[in-house]
């Protein structure tokens, strides 16, 4: 995977593929098969800029549809994810670390929370603020 400019990403077992998490730690080109798929972590993923999305009708066309990628496109997006905060993004490190997958995970959960969007994670921030929600949420349960 290392060496490959382009990993196919069919959807999977789950709303979401394994395969995704492979291809960004590997740095190659997520090439997303899934019509449905629920992306993980696309507050800190660019997946639209790293990805390319092909309709699971197309798949008979792929070989066409990767090779006419112009070559500056894929550059871009493999200099994109040669970038360590796509990767850690991705992994879950012992202790956890500031814009790693346990913090996206976190993120994603505070979003359910019926909290006004002023606490979220913004684009481009790394940690959210725990502490920006209402006071009543700091009181331990």
């Amino acid at each position: 995977m290392q060496r490959a400019v382009f990993c196919l990403c069919p959807l999977g077992w789950a709303p979401w593929s394994p395969r995704l998490v492979e291809a960004v730690i590997f740095g190659c080109i997520p090439v997303i098969i899934a019509d449905d798929i629920v992306l993980p972590f696309a507050d800190a993923i660019p997946w639209e800029e790293i990805g390319v999305f092909v309709d699971e009708k197309d798949v008979p066309n792929l070989d066409t549809l990767l090779t006419s990628i112009p070559p500056e496109v894929i550059l871009r997006k493999q200099r994109l994810l040669a970038n360590p905060s796509m990767k850690q993004a991705m992994l879950f490190p012992q202790p956890a670390q500031p814009g790693d997958a346990f913090h996206q995970v976190l993120n994603g959960l505070a979003r359910k929370l019926p909290h006004d969007r002023s606490v979220y994670m913004k684009p481009g921030e790394r940690v959210l603020n725990w502490t920006a929600g209402p006071v009543g949420d700091l009181k331990p349960w």
